[in-house]
């Protein structure tokens, strides 16, 4: 790769030893993609679930947090992804101590560094979103796709090591969708209907993800005939990059980059059209069972709006079996302060901040809970918690909230 004159000076270690560990991974990992030299990067996001890194994780980040702390600070805005708990509820959930004591030193090891503790996956609506053409390291698949496809910024999916390395050297491997030439559309899809809920926006995200199926694959969809609410291009968009690992799609007429599809060089692609029966085939395909052993709302970080809507269908119910709903630190105080958590709670449901259901060690909760049944919203979450021993359902918010209530979907 090519260097300028900084990126030089940090491999020689003259900006200490912790960004001359971080340059050195970003070589490697540049070098295995091709990349001609660096880009700056505007800001950095960290996915570092402790469930995910371990005993060897949080020891490794300690080590770098000894450093002095000249040399072990950020350079950029560096913000996490959703943490592996809710310390205020962590019992409620059966998560050990020794989990609990994992999290808090890599929480301690972070704040060392200089790395803000915003745990949440939806940064792109409560902290700052990424403006047109802005190079990002982002890790979270979800806050990937949504900043590249609707926001117009750039990133790939940033590892976690890869994402502290550019939130410590302010950036990244010029390749793949920091490029122009990855990001015109490969695939072409269209629709002749509407998604009219979340979840339907999340099985269409779904159904086009398993077509693709390939991180390199950039699909378009025709035929959207009204802009989407951000919500419902979260929802889409991380059950996308969560069944095709996919990092960027492009709606014509709506999405920034195909304003004018016609551009991109379309009509060289063959159309597949999606019927709304296929996209209703997937969903149908988790629906199992009837019964139900716990609800969640997560997977993405739920928004104000989201919450707000939780909070309204739980208005004067009283739940037989849990409802989680899971929102960010950022969202949550809102909730608080405008009344949503208390109602969502005076219902029988739990209102959760700054974690993620997936990434909080969902196979032992499920065990401590004797949880299996688990019915949701997120395509995202059915995907994923299958392999955490799960059965779960796709259903929308208000079959969700009954089936709170009767401990069935119906």
């Amino acid at each position: 790769m090519k260097l300028n004159q900084k990126e030089q000076a940090m491999l020689a270690g003259e900006f200490g030893p912790v960004k001359q560990m971080a340059i050195q991974h970003q070589i490697k990992v540049g070098d295995f993609f091709e990349a001609e030299d660096f880009v700056e990067v505007a800001q950095a996001h960290i996915m570092a679930d402790t469930e995910s890194l371990g005993e060897a994780g949080v020891v490794w980040l300690e080590g770098l947090a000894k450093n002095s702390s000249k040399d072990r600070v950020v350079s950029i805005p560096t913000i996490t992804d959703p943490r592996g708990t809710d310390f205020t509820k962590a019992k409620q959930l059966g998560q050990t101590e020794k989990m609990l004591d994992l999290e808090r030193r890599a929480i301690a090891a972070f704040v060392k560094m200089g790395v803000s503790m915003t745990d949440t996956c939806i940064n792109y609506q409560t902290i700052m979103a990424p403006i047109y053409g802005e190079h990002v390291a982002f890790g979270d698949t979800g806050v990937v796709i949504y900043s590249n496809s609707i926001c117009g910024a750039r990133s790939n999916f940033e590892g976690g090591p890869s994402a502290l390395s550019a939130g410590l050297t302010g950036r990244t491997p010029r390749y793949g969708y920091h490029l122009d030439s990855y990001r015109r559309p490969s695939q072409r899809f269209s629709v002749d209907w509407m998604p009219s809920s979340l979840n339907e926006w999340g099985a269409l995200g779904a159904y086009i993800g398993k077509q693709t199926g390939n991180y390199w694959a950039v699909p378009i969809l025709e035929g959207v005939s009204a802009v989407p609410t951000s919500d419902s291009l979260k929802h889409f968009g991380a059950a996308m990059a969560s069944f095709g690992s996919t990092a960027l799609f492009h709606i014509a007429e709506i999405t920034p980059e195909a304003l004018r599809p016609q551009d991109l060089g379309i009509d060289q692609l063959s159309p597949n059209k999606i019927a709304y029966s296929d996209v209703m085939a997937l969903q149908s395909s988790y629906r199992v069972t009837d019964d139900v052993d716990v609800v969640v709302f997560s997977a993405p970080q739920l928004s104000l709006i989201e919450m707000r809507s939780v909070a309204d269908l739980c208005a004067g119910k009283q739940f037989k079996i849990p409802l989680l709903a899971v929102t960010s630190p950022q969202v949550k105080a809102d909730s608080d302060r405008m009344g949503l958590t208390k109602t969502i709670e005076d219902a029988g449901g739990t209102v959760f901040s700054g974690m993620c259901f997936y990434q909080s060690y969902a196979r032992e909760i499920a065990t401590a809970n004797g949880w299996k049944r688990l019915a949701t919203n997120s395509a995202k979450m059915v995907n994923i918690l299958g392999g955490y021993g799960y059965i779960p359902m796709l259903a929308s918010m208000e079959e969700c909230v009954r089936a709170a209530e009767t401990g069935k979907l119906s």
